[in-house]
């Protein structure tokens, strides 16, 4: 059975294309540029961080933010950036019973903006807030602590299967692989997508999938 589910945020539930053409304008390069380098980092399987520092060398993500924050360019998100199906989603699953929660790697900001979207969720976890970030074993020990303990009743969702679906599973919990954004569509890493318990191209998928599966189970 899955009791509780758990949710990456950047490219799962949050749209961050309009946050990288912020960056890159940020970086006065144009947006395309700055989007090439990004799928090459990726497929290179090197750390997301390494785009900027193509074009900002020494490139140190609290220290960038905070000079964008004083230059009245702050990163940040809102209701817009949300993928559409991700409030009916998380809604859906609430209404099965199901506890609900968001954990990802995300900075300072990150927790009081997701708090005031009010999204149905029962706890929201970040990397800066727990103090670990993932693929780390600490962030998904946090996550299971976070979800009654149990890690074979939680279920993982993410669109990345190196630092979401691996690890998750390492950790003893299930995982759903969501195919979108550049690392759904550019990382694959099949020894990792066969083992997930869903494969999805949407968050509309998800609800249903995970009824259909407790109803198995029960």
């Amino acid at each position: 059975m899955i009791d509780a589910i758990f949710f990456d945020v950047g490219g799962t539930i949050l749209d961050e294309s309009r946050e990288f053409a912020t960056w890159a304008d940020w970086f006065g390069v144009p947006r395309h540029t700055l989007s090439a380098v990004h799928g090459a980092v990726i497929a290179r399987g090197l750390d997301w961080q390494e785009t900027f520092r193509a074009f900002r060398p020494g490139f140190d993500l609290a220290t960038e933010l905070d000079r964008r924050a004083a230059a009245g360019e702050p990163e940040s998100f809102g209701e817009t950036d949300l993928y559409p199906d991700a409030r009916g989603c998380l809604a859906a699953l609430k209404d099965q019973g199901l506890f609900v929660g968001l954990a990802g790697n995300q900075p300072a900001h990150a927790e009081s903006t997701l708090r005031a979207l009010d999204l149905a969720v029962d706890v929201i976890g970040t990397s800066h807030g727990w103090g670990a970030q993932k693929p780390s074993p600490a962030f998904f020990e946090r996550v299971i602590r976070e979800g009654g303990g149990d890690a074979s009743s939680i279920l993982y969702v993410g669109d990345r299967p190196d630092n979401d679906a691996r690890p998750a599973m390492d950790a003893g919990m299930k995982a759903c692989l969501i195919r979108r954004g550049p690392w759904g569509h550019i990382l694959d890493i099949p020894a990792v997508s066969e083992r997930c318990l869903f494969r999805i191209d949407t968050l509309d998928e998800l609800p249903s999938l995970v009824a259909r599966h407790n109803a198995a189970s029960g």
